[in-house]
C-alpha cells in the first residue's frame, strides 16, 4: 500500500482524494437519501423539544415559574438603552421600576383563548408572569428615565449621569 501525503484541505476537512477506479468499502448512499435522513432526524428532534407541557421544561421560565425577558442592553453618547420584545402586553400593565443601580421589568402575558394541551401541535409562546433585572454598567440619572412601547418592543432610555464633570467650589473662611 502506497502512503500518499494528504493535502492542508483533506487533513482539515477529514476528506481524502478519491481516484476515479478505486472501489469503495461503504456504498455510496444517493444525496437525496441523506437529505430525507437528515430531515427525518430534524423533524424528530423539533417535535421531542418543542412541545413543552409543563411551564418547568420552558427556558424562558425561571425556579418560581415567572418567564424571563430577553434584553438588548446598548449605549449611546448619552444614555443606556434596554429593548426587549414584550408582545402581547398593554403598557398599563407593566411595571419598570429604576433604583440606584438596577432596572427591573415585570408583568404578564395573558392568553385570551383556552386551548386543551392535546389540541397543541407546538406550545412555545410563554403565557403568565415574567420578569428580568439588570444591573446596570454605569450610573444613570433615574428621574430622567423614560420608557415606550411600540410594535410590541419596549425601549427604556436611562440619561448617563455626567461623572466626569467636576464642580470645584469655594471654601469660605469664618
Amino acid at each position: 500500500m502506497i502512503k500518499v501525503k494528504r493535502s492542508f484541505l483533506e487533513r482539515l476537512t477529514g476528506s481524502s482524494n478519491i481516484d476515479e477506479n478505486q472501489e469503495f468499502e461503504t456504498p455510496i448512499r444517493p444525496l437525496a437519501k441523506i437529505y430525507e435522513e437528515e430531515e427525518e432526524s430534524e423533524e424528530m428532534l423539533i417535535n421531542s423539544s418543542t412541545r413543552r407541557t409543563m411551564p418547568e421544561e420552558s427556558p424562558a421560565s425561571s425556579e418560581d415559574g415567572e418567564g424571563q425577558l430577553t434584553i438588548d442592553v446598548y449605549q449611546t453618547d448619552n444614555d443606556i438603552v434596554i429593548k426587549s420584545t414584550i408582545a402581547g402586553v398593554k403598557p398599563e400593565d407593566l411595571d419598570v421600576t429604576i433604583n440606584s443601580d438596577m432596572v427591573s421589568i415585570r408583568g404578564e402575558r395573558k392568553n385570551e383563548e383556552m386551548v386543551s394541551e392535546e389540541n397543541y401541535y407546538y406550545q412555545e409562546c410563554y403565557w403568565g408572569s415574567f420578569s428580568r433585572s439588570v444591573i446596570l454598567p454605569i450610573d444613570v440619572l433615574a428621574d430622567k428615565a423614560e420608557a415606550s412601547m411600540k410594535n410590541g418592543i419596549l425601549t427604556i432610555r436611562l440619561p448617563k449621569a455626567d461623572n466626569t464633570k467636576t464642580k470645584k467650589i469655594q471654601v469660605r473662611g469664618f
